[in-house]
């Protein structure tokens, strides 16, 4: 009897230890399984892309584990990364000139996958690429304001996007000027920038209405006075989230 008994709580022992593993094992891989995959691209002129993006904004997405960041500023390289992304973040103003990446990237945004468009990237810098301003960023900036203080005010505090951000805040940046292009999707405004001294103000915050995947884009983002704010920070993740549909 004893051995049996002995048996029988070794045995009952070992499922116990068999469920914790197991247990363990799911928790891990559900973890696994809710970290966003971001392929970030900078390079270009005019911005220290390494700094602000390549640092700044990989730490703020990977804190706590939010987000697997990829950076590259070879654009060479975006299909080497593509097809394990869940948010393409295009932030750079160099030219991607090969044929084969412009396409894989509108297969991409039509087979549902999230895209940032960050500062940079929502300039008109193409004029050989017209369809990306046009299907992608419904617009672009062809200027800014000199570099300044500006107000960012929401134009819609419920979307989630905007959770956590204050209704209004100031700033240091480039207000660019962006304006929708009239010919593509259209966009939903999500946050105004305010010209100081008058009451002009344009996009600063807003969704492209693509019909198959969720475009976001962000027009601050020159330097520190963006980078290293809480409400730029707030932004940035939610964002990424929402894009990835997580």
């Amino acid at each position: 009897m004893k051995v049996n008994s002995f048996r029988t709580v070794s045995t009952y022992s070992s499922i116990v230890m068999f469920l914790v593993v197991l247990l363990s094992s799911g928790i891990a891989n559900a973890n696994m399984s809710k970290t966003i995959n971001v392929l970030m691209v900078g390079g270009g002129s005019s911005h220290d892309f390494d700094r602000w993006y390549k640092e700044a904004d990989v730490k703020t997405l990977e804190e706590n584990g939010f987000a697997k960041v990829t950076y590259i500023d070879d654009v060479t390289e975006i299909l080497n990364h593509l097809q394990t992304a869940d948010v393409l973040f295009l932030s750079n103003n160099q030219p991607i000139e090969d044929a084969g990446t412009r396409t894989a990237i509108f297969d991409f945004v039509k087979a549902g996958k999230g895209l940032i468009l960050a500062h940079a990237a929502l300039w008109y810098n193409w004029s050989d690429w017209p369809a990306y301003n046009q299907k992608l960023v419904s617009g672009g900036s062809n200027g800014h304001d000199s570099y300044g203080s500006f107000e960012v005010a929401l134009s819609n505090v419920k979307h989630p996007v905007m959770k956590g951000v204050d209704q209004n805040f100031e700033l240091k940046d480039e207000l660019y000027y962006y304006k929708v292009d009239s010919t593509g999707p259209g966009i939903e405004v999500l946050a105004m920038a305010n010209k100081a001294g008058s009451d002009i103000s344009y996009p600063s915050i807003f969704v492209v209405k693509n019909p198959k995947a969720r475009i976001v884009g962000i027009a601050l983002g020159h330097d520190a006075e963006s980078h290293d704010i809480a409400n730029y920070q707030t932004i940035l993740r939610n964002a990424v989230k929402w894009v990835a549909r997580k």
